[in-house]
């Protein structure tokens, strides 16, 4: 089974407070020899490509001799999509590594597999993903916001959830989920029904979680060059206060959200590692 093999973690978890409405995760790459991760946390972006890009089927197709031809196509789906220069797909990997590492979640379909061209925008949610606990499966539709500015990210993603929380907006993004389940994944009968134009929206909404990542550039980042006692205490109140800005937003509440924030060194950095080793794939 593909997703028992999962990339070996990478990131250090600082806060993890799980809260019916509005849970915290904090997450960091770290220092290593003064400067902060970004080549490393770029490596470990490209190790989740694979599956965060192609389809089940080919995953659980995949093996030693055809892995190498699996990582190429991924990236050049990855590579190709528009704007990529903005690298929204960053963020969109990494909630996809985070959800997974965190709380152990399957892919239900990779949206950018399903593009029709390298032109199109993937529409709805940046992630589907389904969390099993005692058997009953949770569905966790995600949102990413790659961005510098935090204040921008929670107002642009609270405005995409307002609208994404609509009972239309969730049937027409049900219908279209629905037509890209693969029938030999082992849960889809299960989330087929849970996303039945039959099943009532208030069920669905009691086995709904919308994880929400965020990242931004760190104002405690730069003052050091080592994580010391001093830094992890200095970061962990800044995340905690971006969280408590977060809960007092007008963020809907009907459903249950995750709240993931990724503080940065420089959005720029990441984005250079990782477009060389998205290059280098295409070779």
């Amino acid at each position: 089974m593909v997703y028992s093999h999962k990339p070996n973690p990478f990131f250090q978890i600082l806060v993890h407070d799980l809260n019916n409405s509005l849970g915290l995760t904090g997450a960091i790459a770290g220092y290593e020899s003064t400067k902060w991760r970004n080549e490393a946390m770029a490596e470990h972006l490209m190790e989740w490509l694979p599956e965060f890009a192609l389809k089940y089927s080919d995953l659980i197709d995949t093996h030693s001799s055809t892995w190498r031809e699996r990582m190429r196509h991924a990236a050049r789906l990855v590579y190709q999509t528009k704007n990529s220069g903005q690298r929204g797909e960053i963020g969109e990997i990494l909630l996809h590594a985070l959800v997974r590492t965190v709380f152990n979640s399957e892919p239900a379909i990779s949206k950018i597999f399903f593009k029709s061209s390298s032109n199109d925008t993937v529409k709805g949610f940046d992630a589907v993903h389904v969390v099993e606990i005692n058997g009953d499966l949770q569905l966790w539709l995600g949102e990413a916001k790659f961005y510098t500015n935090y204040n921008k990210a929670a107002t642009d993603v609270i405005s995409e959830l307002s609208k994404h929380v609509d009972d239309q907006y969730l049937r027409n993004e049900f219908a279209l989920i629905s037509g890209k389940l693969d029938p030999n994944w082992k849960h889809y009968e299960k989330v087929m029904m849970l996303l039945n134009k039959n099943t009532s929206l208030d069920q669905v909404f009691s086995s709904m979680r919308i994880p929400v990542l965020l990242t931004y550039k760190s104002s405690t980042i730069p003052k050091y060059q080592r994580a010391t006692d001093e830094f992890v205490a200095e970061i962990e109140t800044e995340i905690r206060n971006k969280y408590k800005d977060f809960s007092r937003r007008n963020i809907p509440k009907n459903i249950a959200i995750h709240l993931f924030l990724v503080p940065l060194e420089f959005k720029q950095n990441l984005i250079t590692e990782f477009d060389k080793k998205l290059r280098g794939q295409q070779a």
